[in-house]
């Protein structure tokens, strides 16, 4: 059986090698460095001002990082979040157990346990959230709901059947009106897939260690 095995970043949070892939959950220059400046930074405060619950939807919920940032962003701008997130291969509870961000963000660890169960869980009077254990290309999101999407699979050189227009389209559709899909990657077959869906793209300048990384809105 392929394992995950955790890692230490450049910023001193954990990150996952994952012995199925054979690629890290985050970049080695710093996994919630990475993940603030990428999915909070350009997507969260892009649509702060919104006054109606935020729907947040992740392809790749993986560690749980990204959640749990939205999370803290939540309670720090009493902001009401319904996050879900899908992960077709959850990270077993063992390792959850032990990865830092809870230590370095100043978080109940409880809390981040809760963020991995499945069913729904009322995390606070601010934020809810729910992973599915579902792949991609079974899952069927209702049309029209999400405000927020991240998109956080393994690389399209790793998990090319993640990155296809068929999934963006799906996504596209999900998306209510200047609804945005945010993602790591600027390939650029990643690029003409997200502009085929109907989606407008820009470029963004990266986190350390990543020159640019896009953002899409419906």
């Amino acid at each position: 059986m392929e394992t995950n095995e955790i890692k230490r970043t450049a910023d001193g949070s954990h990150t996952l090698s994952s012995g199925q892939f054979h690629e890290t959950y985050h970049s080695s220059f710093g996994a919630i460095q990475e993940s603030r400046h990428i999915f909070i930074g350009a997507g969260l405060h892009r649509i702060k001002e919104m006054k109606e619950p935020i729907e947040i939807l992740e392809i790749g919920f993986g560690t749980g990082l990204n959640a749990l940032l939205s999370f803290l962003w939540a309670e720090e701008n009493s902001k009401v979040i319904d996050y879900t997130g899908i992960e077709a291969f959850p990270v077993a509870e063992n390792l959850v157990d032990k990865l830092n961000y809870p230590e370095l963000l100043s978080c109940n660890q409880r809390l981040f346990k809760l963020i991995h169960q499945r069913g729904i869980q009322s995390l606070s009077k601010y934020f809810q959230s729910q992973v599915i254990p579902v792949s991609f290309q079974d899952f069927v999101p209702e049309k029209n709901t999400c405000h927020l999407i991240f998109f956080d699979a393994f690389s399209p050189e790793t998990q090319p059947e993640m990155w296809t227009n068929e999934g963006f389209l799906k996504l596209y559709a999900a998306l209510k009106p200047t609804g945005i899909l945010v993602t790591y990657s600027s390939k650029g077959i990643v690029k003409r897939a997200l502009k085929e869906a109907g989606f407008s793209i820009e470029k963004i300048p990266g986190p350390p260690g990543k020159r640019e990384f896009l953002r899409a809105t419906k």
